[in-house]
């Protein structure tokens, strides 16, 4: 019976071990991926800029001095309300002339409420407390397609506060419906966030497995068409819900970003550093040095790395040192500019 207990542990064992290593395989290969619809966009799925003008009254005496344009814009908005004034320069500290924008979303429809960004453009040297009449708000197209009013909100934590910007929460109502059929299409074109070939192809793959067919095609490293297949007739917004779920391992290039001014050093995880000697200061780095190099060397401050090793481990290995982020950097441009550091490198 023991004997026979001991075959079931180990057979156990040869069947858990190799599929718990499996699933560790497989967890850090779903660890790097991504959904399609966090990596790329369907064109035509997209927000609009929008902007108006408008006055804010009901202000402390803080609004614009002798405005020409803020005073004639009152002298018409009274006009429009049935209010005659023979002398049409009005000086007011309580108005202030101001612009509206606020972002249009995708599939906006009529009676949705926007909030809103008012900001002053007179001399006004505060926009609190005041309230803005109603003003539409326009596209590039010059069509509107909202209408905004309400008070004006200053944020901030009372010692740092920008007093001649606000918002309005809700402040704009959706006047116009953009127009928009993605039921019947026939064809649905992604554009990939960052472009590149390799993922394009991955992409188009990974798709047509999912449809099972040759629906996806990739015009270039940043585009590729779907085409709608026939069981998702007049049904494009499934397929698409379909589609933007789709887990892809994005590819990414080679690159090493540097802010001199505060030290950050970002590194990509195919940068690899060839055989190369660099001495900073009272800093050595050797990359392809034998151990009788290591034994022989008697600076105050080295990193002796092998051949192929990547950035992360040459910046690892000089933290241990205690290296600066001043000297990393300079450590990490002079390897670049002799030819040893494999992939980009970016100075912000």
């Amino acid at each position: 019976m023991k004997t026979f207990s001991k075959k079931i542990l180990q057979l156990l064992r040869e069947v858990l071990i190799p599929i718990s290593f499996l699933l560790v395989l497989l967890a850090s290969q779903l660890a790097s991926a991504a959904r399609l619809k966090d990596i790329a966009s369907i064109r035509g799925v997209r927000e609009n800029q929008l902007i108006g003008y408008g006055l804010v009254v009901g202000l402390k005496g803080t609004g614009d001095g002798k405005s020409e344009f803020t005073s004639k814009s009152l002298a018409r908005m009274l006009d429009k309300l049935g209010i005659k004034l023979e002398n049409a320069d009005i000086q007011s500290k309580n108005v202030a002339a101001v612009i509206v924008t606020a972002t249009l979303p995708a599939f906006a429809k009529a009676g949705n409420p926007l909030d809103i960004t008012v900001s002053s453009i007179g001399d006004a040297s505060s926009l609190q407390g005041g309230t803005l009449l109603q003003s539409p708000l326009r596209a590039a197209n010059e069509q509107v397609f909202a209408v905004a009013q309400g008070t004006v909100v200053i944020g901030g934590d009372g010692k740092d506060m920008h007093l001649t910007s606000g918002r309005i929460p809700n402040g704009a109502m959706i006047e116009k419906d953009i127009q928009s059929d993605f039921a019947t299409k026939k064809m649905f074109r992604l554009t990939l966030h960052n472009p590149d070939f390799t993922t394009a192809a991955r992409t188009v793959l990974t798709i047509n497995k999912e449809l099972g067919g040759q629906y996806a095609s990739a015009k270039d490293g940043g585009t590729i068409d779907v085409v709608t297949p026939a069981s998702y007739e007049n049904r494009g917004v499934e397929l698409l819900a379909t589609i933007e779920t789709i887990q892809i391992n994005p590819d990414s290039r080679a690159v090493v970003i540097v802010n001199e001014k505060t030290g950050t050093v970002v590194i990509g995880d195919k940068v690899k550093i060839s055989k190369v000697a660099v001495a900073h200061g009272g800093i050595s780095v050797k990359v392809g040095s034998d151990s009788k190099d290591k034994k022989d060397m008697k600076e105050e401050k080295i990193a002796v790395l092998d051949t192929g090793v990547s950035v992360g481990d040459l910046v690892q290995s000089l933290n241990k040192l205690g290296v600066s982020p001043k000297d990393l950097v300079t450590l990490l441009q002079a390897i670049k500019a002799a030819g040893a550091l494999h992939g980009e490198l970016e100075i912000l």
